[in-house]
């Protein structure tokens, strides 16, 4: 009898631990059933018109909403027809919890709501169920009136919520939340795009910071000091030849991808280089004091503020060249920011950037062959030669005969502004022809046929 009722009680207990662990299954199952892997939020579904803190049933799940709504105006930045815009600083935070991978990749796209100001903004997470709120990566300036991507990265195995948050600055509109896991057995690029036109990133196009120099050194500078009007110097941010006897770059080389982007200030801080071997001629900001021209950066600064030390490398003169102030304040800077869209569009650049000649024309009229006391060449013309490509891996096996790129060939000199950049398109043939380098030097020499005999003739806006 004792025996038969120990069995009872055995039997008992294991039903219970089935029973519990049926129960616990099952709520597992419910949460990683309302997180699938990914997660795509258009906005299309929900309904908020006013700036009420409120939950909001989206088709993703519930998301609050505070001192923010569901944009419909013709003044809201929209993919679609509704969009969510955030003012004073409110935030709009995920409800629920998001189970996938050991990293989340979040993006969605952003833009200033009207004509507002610019605004400021961060990505938050939560790992406690919105108890506490952590911010993932820097803060971000919203400039644009037109939709640009982002994305950002966040490495932790479990749960997590995100929470779009607004700092300052004026309205802010946000559209096509896309939140993925990469880890285990799945992989991002196993998975299909949402029917809205969500944004969709995988391994393969999350931007990098690549090879400043992937393409190719067009003048085999080298790192022997006696080659003193050829020498390579390597920084994290650039690739320069220098040229000693010109006290300034024969050319610069760097990749342009928003992994390069941040909110660092201009440090306006010029330096001397001190990488620079035993007598060479190390130039100082003083030197182009009053004399006309612009210290004119080859590698732009606001191409390298994803830090506070990529901007200062910028400002190293080894990167800054004379360059008449209308050229480096109009003309030319309005392709840096060309390029820079281009970027923002889910682009990456190699671009290079030189000048040739001598004899330019500053701001103190006539043409001048050098300054600082025949220290510094002046050129007479600017360069730049812009290879693009959508943003992925393995750059140099992409470029192909329709890979897009862009020559311009600049006078350097004050009425230049009498056309815009796109006046300026050449070939990169015209280039080599002119300096005797030899770009894109790594792509199938078949490719490079093509793609430098070309004059770009594409948008320019």
């Amino acid at each position: 009898m004792i025996i038969l009722f120990k069995l009872l009680l055995q039997k008992r207990d294991s039903l219970l631990k089935a029973l519990f662990f049926s129960i616990l299954f099952a709520a597992s199952v419910k949460t990683i059933a309302q997180t699938a892997n990914p997660l795509k939020e258009c906005l299309e579904q929900g309904t908020k018109d006013s700036y009420q803190t409120k939950k909001v049933a989206l088709s993703s799940g519930n998301w609050i909403f505070d001192d923010a709504m569901i944009g419909e105006s013709p003044f809201d930045k929209k993919n679609g027809s509704k969009s969510i815009r955030i003012t004073n600083q409110g935030a709009v935070s995920m409800d629920f919890d998001f189970v996938s991978g050991n990293t989340k990749v979040v993006s969605f796209y952003h833009a200033i709501y009207g004509d507002d100001s610019p605004a400021v903004w961060a990505l938050y997470s939560s790992i406690d169920s919105s108890k506490t709120w952590q911010r993932v990566g820097d803060s971000v300036i919203t400039k644009q009136s037109d939709y640009r991507m982002v994305s950002f990265i966040k490495s932790h195995i479990g749960k997590i919520r995100f929470q779009i948050r607004k700092l300052s600055g004026g309205r802010l509109n946000i559209d096509d939340i896309s939140i993925t896991g990469i880890g285990g057995k799945r992989t991002l690029s196993t998975l299909a795009a949402a029917n809205c036109g969500c944004a969709v990133v995988t391994p393969d196009t999350i931007p990098t910071r690549d090879d400043n120099m992937a393409m190719g050194n067009p003048s085999n500078a080298t790192t022997n000091p006696a080659d003193s009007n050829n020498f390579l110097i390597q920084k994290t941010q650039y690739t320069v030849s220098y040229n000693n006897s010109f006290g300034e770059a024969n050319w610069s080389s760097w990749h342009l991808s928003s992994a390069w982007k941040g909110n660092a200030a201009r440090c306006d801080c010029f330096t001397s280089d001190s990488t620079l071997p035993s007598g060479y001629s190390k130039i100082t900001t003083s030197n182009y004091t009053n004399s006309g021209f612009d210290r004119g950066h080859l590698c732009p600064s606001e191409d390298r503020d994803g830090s506070d030390s990529d901007n200062r490398a910028t400002f190293v003169m080894t990167n800054i060249t004379p360059q008449a102030p209308i050229l480096n304040q109009q003309v030319w800077a309005s392709f840096e920011t060309y390029c820079r869209n281009l970027m923002s569009s889910g682009n990456e650049l190699y671009i290079i950037a030189g000048g040739y000649g001598s004899g330019g024309n500053g701001s103190k009229g006539g043409d001048s062959l050098t300054i600082n006391k025949g220290k510094i060449n002046v050129y007479a013309h600017y360069w730049k030669v812009a290879l693009i490509l959508p943003v992925g891996v393995n750059d140099v096996s992409r470029v192909s005969n329709s890979t897009r790129v862009i020559a311009i060939d600049m006078p350097n000199n004050q009425s230049v502004n009498t056309n815009t950049w796109d006046y300026y398109r050449v070939s990169v043939d015209s280039i080599e022809a002119a300096t005797g380098y030899d770009f894109f030097k790594n792509v199938p020499t078949n490719i490079q046929a093509v793609i430098e005999a070309t004059v770009d003739s594409g948008p320019t806006q």
